[in-house]
């Protein structure tokens, strides 16, 4: 079997997204910094961020269905193609004075769904140019990718707007260029045989029986979405302590960089985390470990010490992740990959939108502590899904067995 590093199709794909996933970086930051420069409100870039998460999330699910009837390699030059025009169109109205919120808005929202459906459609490819056996690795080099862009993304950012406001998004722009010639250069199909269209709720509903009628999958989602709710809760609890202590902003953003450095190294030992433990063994380990561990930022808060253990947990999160998805694209046949794909991450994040909410409410109400202790709790349930669940042990014995389309 050709090891990853030599599989051109997949290289390929990694790095032009490696520079894309950077591009994204360099621009959300500055779309964030251009709302206010050219509006003065932060009102209005708080605007255009919540609409730009919206417009992601919503299409998702809409996306799942789409990449598993339309070719999938059209729909990622597409997205690419869309993009390229936005931010090249939004780096001329700055170059010219005329960016107007309107324009930044559209921009910023084309671009979520754009990126939306062309990471759906990305995740439900790389099936088809990966073998079973290495969807783990594969998984685990994409979340290297991502956690390494979110780390680099921000400062180049900054750095690249103070050269000019536009010149962030020309590169981000050039990503876009490069991203579709990589597509287009990868020589293998990016799914099977297409079929015959069915009507958008009854392949919607395909995708959702498929997913709940089965137990390892279900068994992701309650392992998924109480880690997700969690870190996404104690990271924002920890700087609101933080805050609220009258720490300096600069220590505070160290927080978010422990927490990304965390899961980039995590990401880059995933590999090695899975060669030595089964998959019910690795997901057990994990997720007990995590549940100690965010316990232990309660200690630590108010101080920047909190973001360690978090940052532990997140080390670990990506050999999870990289089991567990893997083996989701092992037991997927390929035509139904987009919508179970799309149904499984938008499930998993959902509770995730709530935790800051959550959190506010019970910093105000009891303490920081509180909070962490709270969130740490719902790991637990993460946790004894991972111990009892059947689907998980089933599924470490299928699911490097590949399952026909």
């Amino acid at each position: 079997m050709t090891s990853l590093r030599r599989n051109r199709e997949f290289n390929l794909l990694w790095g032009s997204q490696s520079l894309s996933d950077l591009g994204d970086g360099v621009a959300s930051l500055a779309l964030a910094l251009l709302v206010p420069a050219e509006t003065g409100s932060a009102v209005s870039a708080g605007l255009a961020g919540t609409l730009s998460h919206v417009a992601r999330l919503a299409f998702r699910l809409p996306a799942g269905v789409l990449v598993d009837r339309i070719d999938r390699r059209r729909v990622m030059v597409a997205c690419d193609l869309v993009r390229l025009t936005g931010f090249a169109a939004l780096a001329l109205a700055v170059f010219a004075g005329r960016a107007g919120f309107l324009l930044i808005v559209v921009v910023a929202v084309v671009d979520a769904a754009a990126g939306a459906l062309f990471g759906t459609a990305e995740d439900a490819a790389l099936r088809s140019i990966v073998p079973v056996a290495q969807l783990p690795a594969a998984v685990a080099r994409n979340e290297a990718r991502s956690y390494g862009a979110s780390l680099a993304g921000p400062p180049l950012g900054g750095f690249l707007f103070g050269l000019g406001h536009a010149v962030p998004f020309l590169g981000n722009a050039v990503s876009s260029v490069v991203s579709v010639v990589a597509v287009l250069l990868i020589r293998k199909p990016l799914q099977g045989k297409i079929e015959k269209p069915q009507p958008y709720g009854a392949a919607f509903a395909e995708g959702f029986r498929f997913v709940f009628a089965n137990a390892f999958l279900r068994a992701v989602l309650l392992v998924a979405v109480p880690l997700n709710f969690a870190v996404g809760g104690i990271l924002f609890t920890v700087i609101v302590a933080l805050q609220q202590n009258g720490t300096p902003p600069a220590i505070i953003g160290l927080t978010e960089t422990i927490v990304a450095a965390g899961g980039l190294l995590g990401a880059l030992c995933a590999p090695a985390i899975q060669s030595r433990l089964s998959l019910p063994a690795l997901t057990r380990a994990i997720c007990w470990t995590a549940a100690a561990l965010l316990a232990v930022s309660a200690l630590l808060v108010p101080g920047v010490a909190a973001a360690i253990p978090l940052g532990l947990t997140v080390f670990l999160g990506p050999a999870c992740n990289a089991a567990l998805f893997g083996a989701q694209a092992a037991i997927t046949p390929d035509r139904l990959q987009g919508r179970v794909i799309s149904i499984v991450m938008v499930v998993a994040t959902s509770m995730a939108a709530a935790a800051p909410i959550l959190a506010g409410v019970v910093v105000a109400a009891w303490s920081a502590p509180a909070a962490i202790l709270l969130f740490a709790a719902a790991v637990v349930v993460s946790a004894v899904t991972a111990t009892f669940s059947r689907g998980i042990r089933q599924a470490a014995a299928s699911a490097l067995a590949p399952v026909r389309s």
